[in-house]
């Protein structure tokens, strides 16, 4: 069950107040959770009774996304404005510099609150940001194509697609290598997500020019790509291992853009090794 949170953050305009959706469980230093573009915090649903064990783990929905409103008028999508709002998060929250794991639109802000030193270790599962630009021409070609198709079929459509193994794979191939393992209520859930999300426009457009660049010193950080990546394909690793060169580079094999389901047991381990 959600909780959200409410909290003020500075914009050119004077402040806003920024509303967070979020869940949290387990017991154990603070573990951060933060989605892809078009997902949700249910993204990481399969890892989270392993990370519980160890972790008081707060799965958020970023701004704009899954249950969590838009970002208000004068803050914008960027990675600079979406770090100070993560890191306002936390302290409405009382956590004090969590452990951080994100995948995709989340690895690239995970990388960002650790820039910053706002986050003990980070865990980016195939971040945005290091790619070419034809690299990133294709990834935002194919999420407008997904957001298109759920936004096309009509919900009984939907449902029905997600009752047989072969209808999840018409849903959801794109993100998972394994799309036969996710649940029909979690396909619909995702779907609808994705046709829902506010942000999705404006995260995108902000997007263009996301390009990771800066190292992150002093910091423990695994990069970790999944060997069958569709959107972000695991070339882009050895980039960011050039960018962050103490960075551990972990490759994901079987897995596909949103690695949490394909493989739970080897996502939880990376994770947890990282943040200890």
């Amino acid at each position: 069950m959600a909780t959200t949170v409410s909290f003020s953050v500075e914009s050119p305009q004077g402040p806003r107040t920024v509303s967070v959706g979020y869940e949290r469980t387990g017991t154990g230093e603070p573990l951060l959770l933060l989605h892809g573009i078009g997902h949700h915090r249910q993204a990481w649903d399969p890892v989270l009774p392993v990370l519980a064990v160890e972790r008081d783990v707060i799965a958020v929905d970023l701004p704009g996304f899954g249950v969590s409103p838009a970002l208000p008028d004068g803050l914008p999508y960027d990675l600079p404005t979406v770090v100070t709002v993560l890191g306002a998060f936390c302290s409405a929250i009382g956590v004090d510099r969590p452990h951080v794991a994100g995948n995709s639109l989340g690895g690239l802000l995970a990388l960002g609150l650790g820039r910053e030193k706002l986050v003990r270790s980070v865990t980016a599962l195939s971040p945005a940001g290091f790619w070419a630009p034809g690299e990133r021409r294709y990834a935002f070609t194919t999420l407008r194509t997904m957001r298109r198709a759920a936004l096309s079929m009509p919900m009984p459509l939907i449902e029905r697609l997600s009752r047989s193994a072969a209808g999840r794979t018409t849903l959801t191939s794109t993100i998972y290598a394994r799309p036969g393992r996710r649940s029909p209520d979690a396909v619909v859930a995702e779907t609808v997500a994705l046709r829902e999300a506010t942000g999705f426009h404006q995260t995108l457009a902000a997007g263009r020019d996301a390009l990771f660049t800066d190292d992150v010193p002093g910091l423990p950080v695994t990069v970790a790509w999944g060997g069958r990546d569709r959107i972000l394909l695991r070339r882009q690793g050895v980039r960011a291992k050039h960018v962050i060169p103490d960075a551990r580079l972990v490759r994901l094999p079987g897995c596909g853009h949103v690695p949490m389901n394909d493989d739970p047991a080897l996502v939880s381990r990376v994770i947890l090794d990282t943040s200890r």
